[in-house]
């Protein structure tokens, strides 16, 4: 009986699974529908609509620029008037590029160009009209968003691209940039000048006091000792000593003369010895005077000698001093001259035909792109989760 049961329960022929049963929607699909639909669909037609209807046109001028500088290579080119044309140092177009960016651009700008009146163009954008009671550091931070840098720190290359709700807007606003850059570029050549003569006009103000210091000396050792020259009153003394000893030696050849023709009771020869004698105290005291002997006299006389030697190569030495101190500040003053820096414009501010921003199409694809990523990512993230649980 067993048996029997068993084979009547056996199915007969080949054995087919049931149907299944007919999908429906679950609360999975709908928060994939309603989340795509949140997060991707309306802010991209939000994007969409402000980029059409409500972003106005933009226009750009480009400009693009960089620092050159002259300077001699050769003191032949120097004083010849050769020079050559170097670029500017990567420093002077760093600065620059800071200077672009820095509020006091902005407020320069701004006073020439009235920037908050061409920033505040765009009635009814919300994103890019400018809010003309916003302060400097408002007005800062649009100009950022509006004036696009780019720099090259190798060559010192600076292009700009300068964007405003009229074309001509642009191009005066891309003008004045350059006109900003080149007073900058000009104080900082005269600053640079500065510092190249300073040190020369400090040497030549050191030589000038020297001079000053040892021609009063002089002046001061005239009035003490009432003698405007001691080497002028020793030569005049030593002509008076030589004149003296020339009396000398005739009047002992006229003595001779006198004992080998006349007796020595003769008065002819008592006068010459008297002549004689008179003559040789006075060449003792001139030679007192002078210094050739020892005495008070001659040491007294020897040490103004020595004082105004003292101060007369003090005086020559700060006469020579002066003369290369003007030398070379005349020097550092046309070489600083020579190596002045200018700013060189390679691509003149442009003024736009028509405008070219908002990128409407690319800005829409991005968002849309990124807007689809990050939905996709939190998806399964959300899966990822419920699934673990």
């Amino acid at each position: 009986m067993k048996q029997d049961i068993n084979h009547k329960t056996k199915p007969k022929g080949p054995w087919v699974k049931p149907p299944a049963r007919i999908a429906g929607s679950r609360k999975r699909h709908m928060v994939l529908v309603f989340s795509f639909m949140f997060m991707v669909l309306v802010p991209t037609l939000i994007v969409y609509s402000y980029l059409w209807y409500w972003a106005n046109d933009q226009y750009a001028s480009e400009v693009g620029f960089t620092i050159r500088s002259e300077e001699p290579h050769s003191a032949v080119e120097l004083f010849g008037g050769i020079s050559s044309i170097s670029s500017g140092s990567s420093a002077d177009s760093e600065i620059l590029y800071q200077f672009i960016q820095s509020q006091q651009m902005v407020n320069s700008v701004d006073t020439e160009l009235n920037l908050r009146a061409m920033f505040s163009k765009a009635e009814g954008d919300p994103i890019y009209n400018f809010d003309t009671s916003g302060r400097i550091e408002d007005l800062t931070d649009y100009w950022l968003r509006m004036v696009k840098i780019y720099h090259d720190s190798g060559s010192g290359l600076i292009e700009l691209r300068v964007l405003a709700f009229d074309a001509d807007d642009a191009y005066r606003i891309a003008t004045e940039i350059v006109v900003q850059c080149s007073i900058k570029i000009n104080e900082l050549s005269a600053i640079a000048r500065d510092d190249a003569t300073k040190y020369a006009r400090t040497e030549l103000n050191l030589a000038v006091d020297r001079l000053k210091k040892a021609r009063g000396a002089i002046t001061a050792f005239r009035n003490k000792y009432q003698i405007v020259d001691p080497t002028v009153e020793t030569e005049s003394k030593l002509g008076v000593l030589s004149s003296l000893q020339q009396q000398l030696s005739e009047t002992y050849v006229e003595l001779d003369l006198l004992k080998s023709t006349t007796s020595k009771n003769d008065p002819r020869v008592k006068q010459a010895d008297r002549k004689i004698r008179v003559i040789k105290e006075r060449i003792k005291s001139e030679r007192q005077k002078i210094g050739l002997t020892k005495g008070d006299a001659a040491q007294g006389f020897s040490a103004i000698l020595e004082e105004y030697e003292s101060l007369s190569v003090d005086l020559e030495y700060a006469q020579q001093t002066y003369l290369s101190g003007l030398t070379s500040l005349d020097l550092a003053q046309a070489k600083a001259q020579r190596k002045s820096r200018y700013l060189a414009s390679y691509i003149e501010p442009t003024l736009a035909e028509k405008a070219e921003y908002p990128k409407r199409l690319l800005n829409l694809g991005i968002i849309a792109t990124f807007l689809l990523l990050f939905w996709a990512f939190v998806i399964l993230i959300y899966f990822s989760v419920r699934d673990r649980r």
